[in-house]
């Protein structure tokens, strides 16, 4: 029996090192260029070395994307690039151009390469051209039914990766013209506005000036949105596929998305490594993924059934914020001390989520201001606190209900 890898997004220094706290094998990440989510924060030369030395440190891999499709001006200076990456250690870049692998192949030849999504492979037969061609790992398009997956992995020796988790796309594995024709930033250049993601109005030709909204019915009309992507429910039938490794979307997502998604499907494959034979998912993992913003759920292809891809609403599921994560803990006073991000009002029902181990829940914080102790009302984004609460980790995140704030907030503004 094989575990894969899970690899999560590292969209900059600090979700690298929560993705790694928090269970991660793997994480992939991006430089300044060529890579496809360009306003994701990314790493520059100098942050790319630190990583690579921070991950090595904890046995945990880092794959660069290299996978925009680019055009001839931006060959200029790819060789060097790749070259660089390879010097500094990094384990593997993800390509999907045939000119940057060229490229590779001459800049970096034992620098392993990983085919991205975006080259759409779909079939045994292109999963065999890239193998012989020397690709090192494919990761498959998002379309791929389970029985396509297994039959892949029946003719190829190749390792294969296969998104898990996050957001779906419009267009085919992503690779879509919309934003470029709308706004003249190319999704496929990593300069995508999400204009698949706006809201739309129609006019008939022969009724100029009269726009007619596009309405939500039970059954949805959003055809350019799509709901997210989750498998967790199905990882002992993803395991049977044979991939290699399990990826997370969400490079632009926030730290607490991804050490909350990290977290839920690190403690599933643990589970199932320690028992296959009796392994039943626990309910709090599910639980864990719903309290992050998400669109509905949906097991994306994995089953071959196309209904039911578009949701019902536009809207993101929110039910719970963010509001702060642990930098230290004071053992005499018994205190954690917590870099507030959001809104965080005293008196609130916290749940702290811990790097690989319990879920904690503390009632009634109180918040003590750090500089001077004095309690606060509440406290905002950049403020540093201290909280009672029980032994903590350090980078463990603090989330609130919504409800819970919405009600403080309508309190507050009662007084």
């Amino acid at each position: 029996m094989k575990i894969p890898e899970l690899l999560a997004p590292a969209g900059n220094m600090e979700k690298a090192k929560t993705a790694i706290a928090y269970g991660a094998d793997a994480i992939y990440l991006s430089g300044q260029l060529y890579g496809m989510r360009a306003q994701a924060g990314n790493f520059d030369n100098e942050e790319l070395v630190d990583v690579v030395r921070y991950a090595r440190e904890r046995n945990v891999k880092v794959y660069v994307t290299v996978n925009i499709i680019p055009h001839s001006q931006h060959l200029n200076g790819l060789p060097e690039y790749i070259a660089f990456l390879k010097d500094i250690g990094v384990d593997a870049i993800i390509v999907s151009d045939v000119g940057v692998i060229s490229i590779a192949k001459r800049s970096a030849p034992e620098l392993p390469l990983h085919l991205s999504t975006q080259a759409n492979t779909v079939n045994w037969e292109a999963a065999r051209f890239w193998s012989d061609f020397g690709i090192a790992r494919i990761v498959l398009a998002r379309e791929v039914t389970r029985e396509e997956i297994q039959q892949i992995r029946s003719k190829v020796d190749t390792e294969l990766e296969l998104f898990v988790h996050g957001a779906m796309c419009m267009a085919y594995s992503g690779r879509c013209l919309l934003s470029a024709v709308m706004t003249g930033r190319e999704a496929n250049m990593g300069a995508c506005t999400q204009s698949c993601r706006w809201k739309y109005t129609v006019m008939e030709t022969k009724r100029p000036g009269e726009y007619f909204p596009i309405e939500e019915t039970k059954e949805g009309t959003y055809i350019f949105n799509s709901k997210d992507l989750c498998l967790l429910e199905y990882l002992p039938e993803v395991i049977a596929t044979g991939v290699d490794s399990l990826k997370i979307e969400g490079r632009m997502k926030s730290a607490y998305y991804v050490g909350t998604v990290v977290r839920a499907y690190r403690k599933a494959l643990d589970d199932y490594a320690a028992n296959p034979g009796g392994y039943q998912l626990d309910p709090e993992l599910l639980s864990e993924v719903n309290k992050v913003s998400h669109r509905p759920y949906y097991p994306g292809f994995f089953f071959g059934e196309r209904a039911g891809t578009y949701p019902a609403s536009s809207a993101y599921v929110q039910s719970y914020d963010f509001v702060g994560t642990v930098e230290s803990y004071d053992t005499q006073a018994g205190e954690a001390v917590v870099g507030v991000r959001n809104y965080f009002p005293a008196g609130s029902h916290v749940e702290i989520i811990q790097p690989r181990d319990k879920l904690l829940e503390v009632d009634a914080v109180e918040i003590i201001h750090d500089e001077d102790g004095v309690s606060l009302e509440a406290a905002h984004a950049n403020y540093r606190v201290r909280i009672k609460t029980p032994p903590v980790k350090p980078m463990s995140m603090l989330r609130i209900a919504r409800a819970d704030l919405d009600g403080a907030v309508v309190q507050r503004e009662s007084r």
